[in-house]
């Protein structure tokens, strides 16, 4: 029998967060990701507040609505992923998946002066003019207006550097948010590991950097292959995911 959307979207979002676990790549029981089961965008899941990526089922994400008024005042439901998802959900329709991380690479370099990433490999070419950065940090993000301004950044892109915080990707499907927020932290430790060596880098024009970011707008079959193959992985490890 075949998966409703909703429980489609449930096991999907369920194995990004064992991933995530299994890459090293969360932070103690914080962050979150979301995805919208609904047309409008609006009715979407949400991981419940404080449980540790590696232990979410399908089962465990919530299900809510981005106009529900109520919805901060479950007791699941942590305030500033409401705040932030909330928003994206109810602002940018377009927005099927939204992952929030603060992974170590990518985070270090948000802590720049001026967060960057230059073109220096295949990889840290993926972002060239495709990162909006927020340089504004406030202390946490738990308020609509906040979300709402987070929102605004990402019009028009994909990918938020969130500056002293950590960073966002959005996508139009699960599998292509996991494979690029993946790239992205990658493309920071290889950023980060050649900044180490003191010597001056190496970096891409912008016609070569321009190119090979089109060429990874080529091949979304690519990243949504990349993550059916780490969601097998997860299953296969601990079927409970499914549950």
């Amino acid at each position: 029998m075949a998966l409703s959307l909703e429980e489609q979207t449930r096991i999907d979002l369920a194995a990004t967060f064992r991933i995530i676990a299994h890459l090293g790549m969360h932070e103690a029981v914080a962050n979150h990701f979301s995805a919208a089961v609904s047309a409008d965008g609006k009715q979407f899941l949400l991981n419940p507040k404080w449980k540790h990526f590696s232990r979410i089922r399908a089962s465990d994400l919530l299900l809510l609505n981005a106009d529900d008024a109520s919805c901060p005042d479950h007791p699941n439901v942590d305030a500033t992923a409401w705040s932030i998802h909330g928003q994206i959900h109810r602002l940018l329709p377009q927005t099927r998946a939204v992952l929030h991380l603060h992974p170590v690479y990518t985070t270090a370099v948000a802590c720049l002066a001026k967060p960057h990433i230059p073109p220096i490999d295949q990889n840290t070419a993926r972002y060239f003019n495709r990162v909006a950065v927020d340089e504004l940090y406030g202390g946490m993000a738990d308020t609509e207006a906040e979300g709402a301004r987070l929102a605004g950044l990402l019009d028009g892109k994909s990918r938020l550097l969130m500056g002293n915080h950590g960073v966002m990707v959005t996508a139009s499907s699960i599998g292509e948010a996991f494979d690029d927020i993946w790239t992205l932290e990658r493309s920071c430790q290889i950023l980060v590991t050649a900044w180490s060596t003191g010597q001056p880098l190496r970096v891409l024009s912008d016609e070569v950097a321009e190119k090979t970011a089109r060429g990874w707008e080529g091949i979304a079959d690519f990243s949504r292959q990349h993550f059916e193959e780490m969601k097998q992985l997860m299953i296969d490890a601990d079927p409970s995911v499914l549950d």
